[in-house]
């Protein structure tokens, strides 16, 4: 009989298709659910509360759904001196992100929690809010313009994908976790999987 390493069911609350790939790098079972919440800041809200408080939210209702599961929930908020810059939603208003954001530092919050539905208290959930300091290239807004249409970010905060054409549009990218940035910082993470017993170097 061989006896085999049990690996805990893992699940990635999240609908984005950069953070399912930056899970996969680790060669982990994993299945991906999407949380139902209201991801609005409340009035007042500090840009990391907002990105921690949401990253928690996220895990809960997963693990509602699927009890003894480890559930990972993550949020990015994006702030500007201090102000949150939300997702843009249209051309237009991603164009006047950009042209706030040109030649300026902007800090991205990203939020990470691990709820482990095996434990009870405080013991089932780990959170960390990782910065990642990004500063934007002072481009004029033709160039601007024609990033936008060839990129259509427009689903993501600070209108700019690192992991695309985005690139493109940074100056420097500040970070002890470098997949902070991209929406899922894989240094904490796996801190937190080694936490919670999941053998990272062992076939599932």
């Amino acid at each position: 009989m061989t006896s085999q390493t049990p690996f805990p069911r893992l699940i990635l609350g999240s609908s984005s298709v950069y953070r399912k790939e930056l899970l996969s790098r680790l060669g982990i079972p994993f299945e991906v659910a999407v949380p139902d919440i209201d991801e609005s800041p409340l009035a007042g809200e500090a840009p990391e509360t907002t990105a921690l408080r949401l990253a928690q939210a996220k895990a809960a209702a997963i693990a509602a759904k699927h009890p003894g599961a480890l559930v990972i929930g993550s949020d990015q908020v994006a702030t500007l001196d201090g102000e949150q810059i939300g997702k843009p939603g249209t051309h237009e208003n991603a164009l006047k992100q950009l042209q706030t954001m040109r030649g300026k530092r902007v800090i991205f919050h990203t939020a990470l929690c691990l709820l482990d539905g095996r434990k009870n208290g405080k013991d089932a959930i780990q959170f960390e809010n990782v910065q990642t300091f990004v500063t934007f290239r002072d481009l004029p807004d033709a160039e601007l313009d024609a990033y936008l249409k060839i990129e259509q970010p427009y689903d993501c905060a600070g209108s700019a994908r690192n992991e695309a054409m985005g690139i493109a549009i940074l100056e420097k990218i500040e970070s002890d976790d470098p997949t902070a940035l991209t929406g899922l910082p894989l240094i904490a993470l796996t801190t937190m999987l080694r936490k919670a017993g999941v053998p990272l170097f062992t076939k599932a």
